[in-house]
Parts: structure tokens; sequence; C-alpha cells
């Protein structure tokens, strides 16, 4: 179950690299393309190892009415989906989603603070230049391990001037998170994009501060886990069957693909509804979402099934089935 999506017909436009390891790619649709907001994003259907599948990127901006643009990051340890979108070349044609937003600016704050790390650039960099374009007060703290990883930093330094921050790593120079969100205005708001690890850290600095939970948005890829993806197995209790999953493949996908209805939404470890219930496992679980608590994960008795997965071995789940 996820929420409705209308789907097109695409054509590659245009293919450029904006940073060592991340490569822009220009979509022309078949027919009118709405307006969307910043924090949007496209999904796109292929197939990866015979078997078909979805995979999300946030939409940047682009100067082409009718065309949609994103910029992906070619990950060491892809799950098939950023090696597929980097084989692309001008004239490919593709099956992708007209834009779709959870991760919509409030419009309500006085004041924005904005954190990317690494890739999580991209659907902060339109927040960042519609913002500007508004005449609304933000700052933009940009990190990454190297200059040269930092996709768009030379035109957000030319457009954006002291709103933004960069932070290099190579420099050992690091976003000091619980001094940014000291200096963050009394009903300011913080959106957030980049590693799982980033992602716990502005959460627990957040709670920390003792700030509104409602004024700290976040967006979050499922591909940062702290193991290299490995093949594993789970049964299914209940229902007799037992699915391998693949590196290249989600829990998730394994499951509905072996015929196992499953309840989900977003496929990005936010929302909890694709949950299961971990009866026992001999490889460690590999935690990959923002739905569950710190002590949560370290109980180890429920898992996201669209991002996390084990770091090998196998398990039992329970999926809530009852014969």
């Amino acid at each position: 179950m996820r929420s409705k999506l209308e789907w097109r017909q695409a054509r590659v436009a245009a293919v450029c690299d904006v940073a060592s390891d991340v490569r822009q790619i220009d979509f022309a649709l078949d027919g009118f393309v709405p307006r969307f907001d910043p924090g949007s994003h496209v999904n796109f259907q292929t197939e990866i190892s015979g078997a078909p599948v979805t995979r999300t990127y946030s939409c940047v901006p682009t100067p082409h009415p009718g065309q949609i643009r994103v910029a992906v990051k070619l990950h060491e340890k892809s799950r098939g989906g950023s090696r597929f979108m980097w084989s692309l070349k001008p004239g490919d044609t593709i099956t992708m989603s007209l834009p779709e937003n959870r991760f919509e600016l409030s419009w309500r704050a006085p004041y924005y603070l904005l954190l990317a790390g690494g890739i999580g650039i991209t659907p902060i960099y339109g927040m960042a230049l519609t913002l500007k374009a508004r005449g609304i007060p933000f700052r933009l703290v940009y990190g990454a391990r190297s200059k040269a990883l930092m996709a768009y930093a030379d035109d957000l330094a030319a457009q954006l001037g002291e709103a933004v921050t960069f932070r290099d790593g190579e420099k050992d120079e690091f976003i000091d998170i619980a001094s940014e969100i000291a200096a963050l205005p009394e009903k300011g708001e913080l959106y957030v994009c980049g590693p799982i690890p980033m992602l716990n850290a502005v959460k627990a600095a957040w709670e920390d501060a003792g700030r509104p939970p409602g004024r700290l948005r976040y967006e979050v890829f499922g591909d940062s886990g702290a193991f290299t993806e490995e093949a594993f197995e789970v049964t299914v209790a209940n229902r007799d069957v037992t699915v391998a999953v693949r590196p290249d493949q989600s829990l998730l996908e394994a499951l509905m693909a072996a015929g196992v209805d499953m309840i989900y939404d977003c496929q990005r470890g936010e929302c909890g509804l694709c949950a299961v219930d971990v009866v026992e496992h001999t490889g460690e679980i590999d935690h990959r979402d923002v739905f569950f608590s710190a002590e949560e994960k370290e109980e180890g008795k429920r898992m996201c099934a669209c991002v996390s997965r084990l770091a090998s071995g196998s398990a039992t789940i329970d999926i809530g089935y009852r014969p």
C-alpha cells in the first residue's frame, strides 16, 4: 500500500556530473508537468537482477519547464538503483512518476536552518534557493567528506553568499549540530537530510535542546547502513514461507516478490507501516530507519522491512498473519 502515483513515460534529455560521484540527469516527460515545491521526489520503475523495483530520488531545481532533474550519487553499497541511473544516456526512455512531496517547507517559521550531509543536499538545494528568492531568513550548512563530493557547491556559494557555510571533512571541518541549534531563533525550524548517523545526531541534539518535535523535519535515504549489503534469509512465522533476500534487494521487496502481502507506504524508513516483529535472528540487524528509537533498535525486536536488513545470517519474522 502506498499513495497513488501518476506514472509517465520519460526520455533522458541531458546528463552531466556535478561532483566526483554525483550525476545530474534531466528527464523530459510526456504530457504536462504540474508545478511542485522544493523537497519533492520522483519514483523510477526499472528491473534489477530480473526483478521489478522502484527507486526514489529527490528533485533538484531545473531551468527547463516541463522537465524534471535529479542528482544521483553512485553508492559503493548500491542495491542497483544508482548503478542503473548512472548507466542512462541521452535518448534513453524510462517510466517515472510525477513529483510528490513528504518533505515540504512549512512556510510558517520566521527563520529556517537547513543542514545537508553529502547527497542529502538534493532536497535542501531547492529549499535554499526558494527561501532566498522569497526573502525569508535562513542558514544552510553543507558538509561532506571532501569538497569534491559536494554537488552544487559552487552554485550555492554564488547564489547564497554568506547564507551558506561549507564543512569539508578533509580539512577536519564538521557540522557543530548543537551550536547550530543553539543559534536558531526560538520559533525557527530545522530541515535536515543526510546519512542515518547524522539524522540520529540531529534528533538527539534537538531533543537535548528542548526544541518542539514539530519544528524538526528530516529526509532519509535508506542505503546508509552500518554494514555492506549481504544476502540473508527470513522465515515468516505462521506462513511456512522462507525468503532469500539478495544484496541488491530490500526485505520488503523480497517478501512481496514471494507473494507475502505487506502494508507499507514511504519505503524510506520513516512511517513504520512495514515494520515486522523479529522473533529470532542469527545475524545483526542493520537498522536504517528513523522510525524506531535508539532503545527500540537496541532491543532488536522489530525492524522496518523497507530499509533495514540483516548484516548476515537468518531470522524468523512475524508480520501479524494468523491462519
